[in-house]
C-alpha cells in the first residue's frame, strides 16, 4: 500500500505544483487587471460602465491582454521610433532620485541576462564551494572589470552565480579563478533540472565531445 501511495504521488505532485505555480500566477494579473477596470470606472459617468464589469468576468481575458500589451510592446520598441521614445523614457527616470537606481540597475540585468549577444548563464561549471572538496554546480556571468578586475591581479578571473536548491533564484556570487573552474559540457536547462532536483534528476548525457577539464586550484 505504502508503494502505491508514493507512486501515485509522484505522478500527482509535479502536475500539482505546476497547476499551483499557474494558478499564481493567473492571480496576479487578475488582480492588476482588476484594479485597471476599477480605475476605470471611477472616471467613467454613472451607467457607462456596464461593459467593463461584463469584462471582468471573462476568464482568460487578463492574461491574453497581457500577452498580447508584452507582443505589442516588443513590436513597438523594435522600430526606430520606437528605440528613441524607450530611450526618452528611460532618461526620464534616470532623473528621478532613488527611481533611477532601482530602474537602472534592475533594468542592466535585465539587458544583460536576456540579450542574445550576453553571455550570462550560457556556460554551467563546477566549482569548489564552500570548501575545498566540495563540488557544485555554477553558472559563468561574465568577468570582473574595473577597479575589482585590478585589484584581482593579472590572473584570469570569472564570475560565477551558485545557486541554491530546490529554488535556483537565490544563490551567491563569486569571483573565482578561471583555472579554479571546471567547464561541463552539459546545458543550462539541465544543469538547472539537476540543480533543483537537489542531484536526484541525472543531466542527460551531452552528445559533443565532453570539454577537456583543467585542473582545478584550490580554494584558499
Amino acid at each position: 500500500m505504502r508503494k502505491y501511495l508514493i507512486t501515485g504521488l509522484l505522478v500527482w505532485l509535479p502536475l500539482a505544483i505546476t497547476v499551483w505555480v499557474l494558478l499564481w500566477v493567473l492571480g496576479i494579473v487578475n488582480g492588476v487587471f482588476g484594479s485597471l477596470i476599477s480605475g476605470m470606472q471611477a472616471v467613467l459617468p454613472p451607467g457607462g460602465d456596464a461593459w467593463l464589469e461584463d469584462l471582468r468576468h471573462i476568464p482568460g481575458l487578463s492574461l491574453l491582454i497581457l500577452g498580447g500589451g508584452v507582443l505589442l510592446t516588443g513590436m513597438f520598441a523594435a522600430n526606430i521610433f520606437g528605440q528613441w521614445a524607450l530611450g526618452q523614457w528611460s532618461r526620464l527616470l534616470s532623473h528621478i532620485p532613488i527611481v533611477k537606481n532601482i530602474y537602472s540597475s534592475v533594468k542592466q540585468v535585465s539587458d544583460t541576462l536576456f540579450s542574445s549577444n550576453g553571455n550570462a548563464f550560457r556556460e554551467a561549471v563546477l566549482v569548489q564551494y564552500p570548501r575545498e572538496g566540495s563540488w557544485t554546480i555554477a553558472f559563468v556571468t561574465g568577468q570582473p572589470g574595473g577597479e575589482v578586475a585590478e585589484a584581482l591581479g593579472a590572473e584570469e578571473h570569472v564570475s560565477v552565480y551558485v545557486p541554491t536548491t530546490p529554488n535556483p533564484t537565490s544563490g551567491f556570487f563569486l569571483m573565482m579563478p578561471r583555472a579554479a573552474v571546471r567547464p561541463l559540457a552539459m546545458s543550462v536547462d539541465a544543469a538547472l533540472k539537476h540543480i533543483i532536483s537537489m542531484g536526484v534528476v541525472p543531466p542527460e548525457a551531452a552528445a559533443a565531445e565532453p570539454i577537456p577539464h583543467p585542473k582545478a586550484a584550490s580554494i584558499n
